[in-house]
């Protein structure tokens, strides 16, 4: 016990109510500890039982009983501390300042009482005529100070009996015959009394700062712990990722080696038949030269025009002029290995994207238009989670923040600080406009949707051509058409991306901006209707999470 007693400090050990270390500690279901007899005061003098630090509510008083581990750490605290202060005392001693009679002559007793008419200090003794004088019983004795002149007016030299309320000082009775004459003046007495009341509410007021810091310190470990969680949970998750795209790009280039390393035995297999074939040739034909030299030196001539037909006709050889190895690698083939590795990398991209977009959807937020905001052509479904094109105009109030020329609405809340996510389906429409803006942007004429105007957005128009429209409009290529697009913003991180959710696809990205006031969502069904084509709602669906 002793060993891990010196380790704690006296937070660890401290009642968040009195401030000071545990006296028979009990801890509640929440995990909070405090005094048994704190917790008890706290619970009578209030309607509710709820814990006095996170305020959660009990349905029932729980019975308390001691903590009996948390008992003994504060016991071994306090002995601790105990000893600590012995050693203290006997290394330095305290010594007081004694107040010493101001009439002693010989040896100066010690005072027992200061007189703030007399302006001076008295042992016992000379203190017996302020006790019998009927005069000097009227003056003012306190307990002994060495500074006594600091309680005396020193323009009047008369104690300092009262308080002014107009100056907030201490003054005497002659005071408030002159300087302070119209001001409002009460006994010392009666001020400490406001004074002490005014001191409870303060103290009640620091208390409860204290607890509301405590109750940030446990809000703000807890998000620490939160947060590493899911960053060593987002670390295990990248590092997959890229170990798969590792074992992606291995698996390929040993691939392409092995068909390297194929090809290069199939054409030394090759050359090999090729030179066992030319080598017949050569010894075919050496016979032949060796038989012709013999025959150009035969004296037999009949022999010669017998035999002159079979030997000077053409051998039976292959033409070898277009014959050879093929020593460069063909270009197929890394093309097609490079091809493979490609496929199998878009694969595991969209691996990784179902991550990401898994672990951005845990910050979905509920996004219901607002309709002060709608342009007068847009019509709001009942459950106000679908946004359409009318075709009449609506009669509706000139708000400042109403859409007048461009068909958008925004969202009801506006967003901050942190992070946040919402979905739309898009499916079937040949034409709308996604994304955020400021709560300052513009929202009467004409619009330009972009960054420098407070817009991030991706649109559609013409059913197939999908932009970006960051400082420059970007055409966007998409593998397929979107069926539902997810809008993501980290409002710190100065980021605002757009996802095809069900591909589990990345569409495009704003980074690096800055973000200095609030951002809505904004949505637009188009105003062009393509033919009626474009006549299908925008419809805000909740986010499903796994």
């Amino acid at each position: 016990m002793s060993s891990s007693s010196s380790l704690l400090s006296e937070d660890q050990l401290q009642c968040s109510i009195c401030l000071d270390v545990f006296t028979d500690p009990v801890s509640t279901s929440c995990g909070h500890n405090f005094c048994m007899v704190c917790l008890k005061e706290c619970w009578d003098s209030s309607s509710r039982c709820q814990c006095p630090v996170c305020k959660a509510e009990f349905p029932t008083r729980p019975e308390l009983s001691v903590n009996t581990f948390i008992s003994g750490l504060a016991a071994q605290f306090k002995k601790s501390v105990q000893v600590k202060s012995s050693s203290a005392l006997e290394k330095h001693p305290s010594n007081p300042t004694k107040v010493l009679c101001n009439y002693c002559t010989d040896e100066q007793l010690e005072a027992v009482k200061s007189c703030l008419d007399c302006g001076v200090s008295y042992c016992e003794t000379h203190l017996m005529p302020h006790k019998t004088a009927a005069k000097l019983k009227k003056h003012k004795l306190m307990d002994p100070v060495e500074n006594l002149e600091d309680y005396i007016c020193q323009k009047h030299e008369r104690p300092l009996e009262l308080f002014c309320r107009d100056d907030q000082t201490c003054v005497c009775q002659f005071c408030t015959e002159t300087d302070h004459k119209t001001h409002s003046t009460v006994p010392v007495e009666e001020e400490i009394k406001v004074k002490k009341i005014q001191m409870g509410t303060t103290q009640v007021e620091v208390q409860q700062m204290i607890q509301d810091r405590l109750k940030k310190i446990e809000e703000i470990s807890h998000s620490v712990q939160l947060n590493n969680q899911n960053i060593e949970k987002e670390k295990a998750d990248s590092v997959e990722v890229f170990r798969a795209l590792l074992r992606c790009i291995e698996k390929s280039q040993a691939e392409l080696l092995e068909v390297m390393e194929e090809k290069q035995k199939a054409a030394e297999r090759q050359a090999e038949e090729f030179i066992k074939e030319l080598e017949q040739e050569i010894t075919e034909l050496k016979r032949r030269d060796t038989e012709l030299e013999q025959l150009s030196h035969t004296e037999d001539h009949l022999h010669l025009l017998q035999v002159y037909p079979s030997l000077c006709s053409p051998p039976h050889t292959k033409n070898w002029t277009e014959v050879r190895i093929n020593a460069h690698l063909r270009v197929e083939t890394l093309r097609r290995a490079l091809s493979q590795l490609q496929e199998e990398l878009s694969k595991e991209m969209e691996k990784a994207f179902v991550i990401e977009l898994k672990r951005i959807q845990r910050y979905a937020v509920d996004v219901t238009p607002d309709p002060d905001s709608a342009h007068p052509n847009i019509i709001l479904s009942y459950d106000r989670k679908q946004v359409r094109l009318g075709k009449i105009q609506q009669d509706l109030p000139e708000n400042p923040e109403r859409f007048d020329r461009c068909l958008g609405v925004l969202g009801k809340e506006g967003f901050s600080s942190g992070r946040f996510y919402y979905e739309v389906q898009v499916k079937g429409k040949t034409g709308w406009d996604l994304g955020v803006t400021t709560e300052s942007s513009k929202r009467k004429g004409e619009i330009t949707l972009s960054p420098e105007d407070g817009y991030w957005t991706v649109i559609l128009r013409n059913e197939t051509e999908y932009k970006a429209l960051d400082s420059s409009m970007i055409p966007l290529s998409l593998k397929q058409a979107p069926q539902k697009v997810g809008v993501f913003v980290d409002y710190e991180e100065g980021l605002v991306s757009f996802y095809d959710v069900k591909a589990n696809s990345h569409i495009y990205s704003f980074t690096g901006q800055s973000f200095t006031e609030k951002l809505y969502p904004y949505l637009s069904p188009s105003l062009i209707n393509y033919g009626g084509r474009n006549s299908g709602p925008l419809i805000i669906t909740p986010v499903k999470t796994s």
